[in-house]
């Protein structure tokens, strides 16, 4: 098993484990928090160890939180990207999908999707890019469009859990 390679989060104080961990959930520390608040031991200095245990934290975690944490998330090649306001993490996942790298008409296309994608389901496309490029992820969105709002929302949280442990296993 893998250990987290820049900290040991069985040692750490609540502050600093809140402050470490605040963004492997897109701008909701609230899932670091309520980990540490079910208390931490030797265990969650495995990366899968406490991936699971965050992951469980947002899968029961109230639907009005789920859609909160869902809606933290920027679009793929959205305004956020090309305005230079994403988080670090976001950036280096989506250049490294080369979404940094789309052509005007790629680009066009990402919004087109972003916004048809939002209309339809009233929150954010979310996909865990690493290991993708933006030509997959053009296909995904095409395909999930056509899915039913339930079936995009736990698709969604899905996603979400994937990139917190892309996320886990860079620190």
């Amino acid at each position: 098993m893998a250990r987290f390679s820049s900290c040991q989060p069985s040692q750490m104080s609540r502050e600093a484990f809140v402050s470490h961990f605040a963004d492997v959930y897109e701008h909701s520390p609230w899932v670091a928090e309520k980990v540490y608040d079910n208390g931490i031991n030797e265990a969650d200095d495995e990366i899968s160890t406490l991936h699971a245990r965050m992951a469980d934290v947002l899968l029961s975690a109230s639907k009005t939180e789920q859609l909160a944490l869902i809606n933290a998330h920027p679009d793929l090649a959205g305004r956020a990207a090309m305005n230079g306001e994403l988080t670090e993490a976001s950036t280096s996942e989506q250049a490294g999908a080369g979404i940094d790298q789309c052509s005007a008409e790629e680009f066009e296309k990402f919004n087109r999707y972003n916004d048809s994608y939002k209309a339809k389901f009233q929150f954010p496309f979310i996909m865990a890019v690493k290991g993708a490029n933006r030509y997959q992820i053009l296909e995904s969105f095409e395909e999930r469009l056509g899915h039913e709002i339930d079936a995009e929302f736990n698709q969604a949280l899905k996603e979400i859990n994937k990139i917190a442990l892309f996320r886990l296993q860079t620190m």
